[in-house]
């Protein structure tokens, strides 16, 4: 059975409470809910984590490389700002999928260049939290391969 790391950046741990026209209005235990559903729809094991520490992402993305055939990342403010997380996802060697809630090529401009973006498998945005969904979907079709 594969196991997928889901890893969450600043703030996403305020979802519901936090720009609502952004990110919608449902909470971050219902992100874990719905991930944690389709993940045992689809025979598969996710871990969630969540931090607003650049340090705890990079270390929970090296910890993985032994215990977890891919990755699901929104590293949120930090996907535009980070070499040290983009760096231990390249070390990482397994699928990983970018999720955004929002579109983040219809918000400001320093939001449209994702550091990150150049070494994962796909990327997902603007589709609110269904992204992830979407996303735990298709890394099982890239592990089946």
């Amino acid at each position: 059975m594969s196991k997928i790391l889901i890893i969450n950046g600043p703030n996403l741990n305020l979802l519901g409470e936090r720009e609502q026209t952004q990110y919608g209005s449902r909470d971050y235990k219902y992100l874990e809910e719905i991930c944690q559903n389709r993940a045992k729809d689809l025979n598969m094991l996710i871990e969630i984590k969540q931090s607003n520490v650049e340090g705890e992402i990079v270390n929970f993305i090296q910890n993985a490389r032994k215990t977890h055939s891919g990755i699901i990342i929104n590293a949120a403010g930090y996907s535009h700002t980070s070499v040290a997380i983009r760096d231990a996802l390249s070390i990482f060697k397994k699928p990983i999928i970018e999720v955004h809630i929002s579109n983040i090529y219809k918000r400001e401009d320093f939001r449209h260049k994702s550091l990150i973006s150049a070494v994962v498998t796909g990327i997902i945005c603007g589709l609110g939290i269904n992204g992830y969904t979407l996303a735990i979907n298709s890394m099982q079709e890239l592990l089946k391969k």
